[in-house]
């Protein structure tokens, strides 16, 4: 049977929002429910946020321009730690007797590389030494990372683990802009990426957890996620190529995940019918020659992106629509 689930990222401002966030996966998503993430509570709630504070063995603090690498870490840092810590905290309490998967989204090492300066400035993708140092730091922050979560939620009867790269297109087209503004960083060739990401990836899958690489931007390398160890696939329907179809194919066939974006990640101007979301679902599959029996909890049913732009509405909409579809699908 296909599942739903949601890229991260909710809406609100305040804890009460992360509350509710929490509330609202959990009973809106038995089988595939996520820790929920807030950006808009500040900096150390943002993706970049969230990555450095996973991070193991580097120090960061806040600067007028974003994250900065030091020698130590800084107060943000420690600040972004305690906000993730009490967010796990909230959300174990309300997950107790919970017995489906669990997933949780980290930022991945080429976002986090295109985000984060260096201690003399510019950003960590400017200096190839600070890139491998900073995905190897990521890595061996995520094996403490999913350690915790078994911990925290022993029902769950799976684990994953969703490392979003959305700038990754824009690393390897060298489109990343310096920090002057007027030129671009160079191009990452192929090979150096896809070892960054499999260092993450395998430091997941080695802690027990399945990797899952998010990128909703067109023109992300799909097979690269999975030459890189991806075992899922999160990705926006909207923005998919004719060489993805035969990627993501390919992911199916050889008992691969794909998780599909198929309602929009912000208020439609007309809400679709749950028929509507499965009947976009049954197309993609007859393209790819699939039949939803075949294919089961190996397709997962998503928004396009993250919530965070939503009204709080629409992100409980949002997923009962996809809960609904993937219903549908099943029979």
């Amino acid at each position: 049977m296909a599942i739903a689930t949601g890229v991260g990222s909710h809406p609100g401002d305040d804890q009460h929002a992360y509350d509710e966030a929490v509330r609202v996966v959990l009973g809106e998503l038995p089988d595939l429910a996520y820790v929920p993430e807030v950006p808009g509570r500040g900096a150390g709630a943002s993706m970049t946020g969230r990555g450095v504070a996973v991070l193991a063995a580097l120090g960061a603090d806040l600067q007028p321009a974003g994250w900065r690498l030091t020698d130590a870490p800084g107060l943000d840092q420690r600040r972004a730690r305690s906000l993730l810590a009490q967010d796990l905290d909230g959300f174990e309490e309300a997950a107790q007797g919970y017995a489906g998967v669990l997933k949780v989204q980290v930022a991945g090492p080429w976002t986090l590389a295109a985000t984060v300066e260096r201690p003399r400035g510019d950003k960590v993708l400017a200096d190839s030494g600070a890139r491998r140092d900073l995905a190897q730091a990521l890595a061996e922050g995520l094996r403490e990372h999913v350690g915790d979560l078994r911990r925290r939620v022993p029902g769950a009867r799976g684990l994953v683990v969703q490392v979003d790269e959305p700038a990754l297109a824009a690393v390897l087209a060298a489109a990343v802009p310096t920090a002057s503004g007027f030129g671009r960083h160079r191009a990452v060739h192929p090979p150096e990426a896809s070892q960054a990401l499999e260092w993450v990836l395998s430091a997941v899958a080695e802690s027990g957890a399945e990797p899952w690489v998010h990128a909703c931007a067109p023109g992300t390398p799909l097979d690269l996620l999975r030459g890189a160890g991806a075992r899922g696939v999160s990705v926006d329907l909207s923005v998919l190529s004719a060489g993805d179809l035969d990627s993501l194919g390919s992911a199916l066939d050889s008992d691969g995940t794909v998780a599909l974006g198929v309602v929009a990640s912000t208020d439609p101007a007309t809400e679709p019918t749950d028929r509507e979301v499965t009947e976009s679902a049954l197309r993609w599959l007859d393209m790819l020659g699939l039949d939803p029996d075949e294919v089961g909890e190996r397709l997962v049913l998503t928004p396009s992106c993250g919530l965070a732009g939503a009204s709080p509405s629409w992100a409980q909409r949002s997923l009962i629509l996809l809960r609904t579809a993937a219903d549908h699908l099943s029979g």
